[in-house]
């Protein structure tokens, strides 16, 4: 378990105590049920009710002996029953309580990640519509390209973030849900109805067909949907990453007063949060492969999926918590600096317009291939002179192929970054739209 990160709410959904006690919360589901359906004595459920309780220490000792944890977990309740202990876990196997008090624990790790993605996407949005018009260089492969606005990027991933969410709430359904059909799925001393009863009486749906485990490929889903949000929150540390390079230097992750970046280079300023961002969602992608790997199983049931699972369903929901809620600080004291921005949008001396004037000499008249290539040759000398020529708005502005064709005034609006970026509050307008 990745316990360095782990909130005290979301380690705490993993904890023995907590597995424990929803397990035993199923067992009681299940007796008081089976006394509703008059199979168990009433008096015995409310006894069991009464009395039945777990001390996680003797557990781990009994299992020592026992090595199943199932049976050391109700021996130990049973210690602390008496005789109505007889009706405690009956008609179920183990994976009946195993698998539907994961539904419990899952459910409440769900909640807890939907306020984290709640919350990153409310800060996007307040952070995009603050940046809405703030023009910087988009790149492409890296190179400068077309000036867009950094409003724009963060309301990519605000709209990206939604449909996470859409991804995230249809997965988080599909994981609520239990099953108490027995050893192999086939109801063999219990009824469909009884598993019903009381799966809704733990606030699930009940599985329509199972073995004796419900099947993994719920859980394969599930895992995936959590590192296709992870990847999203790697795509959005990666992007502030390159932003933060010193050559660049376009936004920077918030640094304290007290904060130091080396050992040994007192003027660092690392963007560690969105390091950790990236590391920790390899790991979710990776638990993503484990558990796809559990979806096949022999026959009715293995537990090859189970150590697995012990691994990778606490892991990767504690390591998502943990992103989302840096994701959120990180936007949300994020230092960005316009003016960077408009200087790197300048830096290569209009040749962000290329695509611009091509359209230009087009409409014109010229054909477009020989408009290509008349604009292509300026770019590239531009390029080989590494600033020390002629700039690229120089060279156009002095070709006569180029002012035969368009006027001082049409060439000049040709490098202005607010005829590119006239669409913005449209695109604004369509995405807020969309989501609201």
């Amino acid at each position: 378990m990745i316990a360095r990160y782990t909130r005290p709410e979301m380690g705490k959904i993993w904890s023995d105590e907590n597995k424990f006690a929803s397990w035993l919360k199923v067992e009681l589901a299940a007796t008081d049920v089976l006394a509703e359906h008059g199979i168990v004595p009433k008096e015995a459920a409310v006894e069991l009710r009464a009395k039945a309780k777990f001390d996680v220490a003797r557990i781990r000792e009994i299992e020592l002996d026992t090595r199943h944890d199932v049976i050391a977990f109700t021996t130990n309740v049973a210690e602390n029953v008496g005789p109505a202990s007889r009706w405690l876990h009956y008609g179920l196997t183990s994976t009946d309580v195993v698998d539907t008090a994961q539904a419990l624990q899952l459910a409440s790790a769900n909640a807890i990640l939907r306020e984290g993605i709640l919350k990153l996407i409310l800060v996007l949005k307040r952070r995009a519509l603050e940046f809405k018009h703030t023009p910087m260089v988009g790149r492409t492969h890296g190179v400068h390209a077309e000036p867009t606005t950094y409003g724009l990027r963060l309301l990519l991933w605000y709209a990206e973030m939604h449909r996470n969410l859409k991804r995230f709430d249809a997965a988080a359904e599909d994981m609520r849900i239990g099953k108490l059909s027995g050893a192999v799925g086939s109801f063999g001393h219990l009824k469909p109805e009884h598993e019903e009863r009381i799966c809704a009486f733990l606030g699930l749906q009940s599985a329509s067909v199972s073995t004796q485990v419900l099947q993994r490929d719920r859980h394969a889903a599930y895992i995936a949907t959590l590192a296709v949000i992870a990847s999203t929150l790697d795509k959005i540390a990666l992007d502030i990453r390159h932003l933060q390079r010193t050559e660049v230097r376009e936004a920077e992750e918030f640094f304290s007063a007290k904060q130091k970046g080396s050992s040994a280079m007192p003027h660092k300023r690392n963007p560690i949060t969105c390091e950790n961002i990236c590391g920790l969602a390899r790991v979710i992608r990776g638990n993503a492969q484990v558990a796809l790997e559990n979806v096949a199983l022999w026959h009715e049931r293995d537990i090859s999926h189970s150590s697995a699972e012990r691994v990778i369903l606490p892991d990767t929901t504690i390591a998502l918590d943990y992103i989302l809620d840096k994701t959120s600080n990180l936007i949300d004291k994020l230092l960005v600096y316009p003016h960077r921005m408009m200087k790197n949008l300048e830096l290569t001396g209009g040749l962000v317009f290329s695509g611009q004037l091509l359209l230009d000499l087009a409409e014109s008249g010229m054909l477009r291939e020989d408009a290509y290539k008349l604009v292509q040759s300026h770019a590239m000398a531009a390029w080989a002179s590494e600033g020390e020529g002629p700039t690229f708005k120089e060279r156009i502005a002095a070709d006569p192929e180029v002012t035969k064709r368009l006027s001082p005034e049409k060439i000049a609006l040709a490098f202005t970054f607010e005829r590119q970026l006239a669409n913005v509050d449209t695109i604004f307008e369509r995405v807020l739209n969309e989501y609201a």
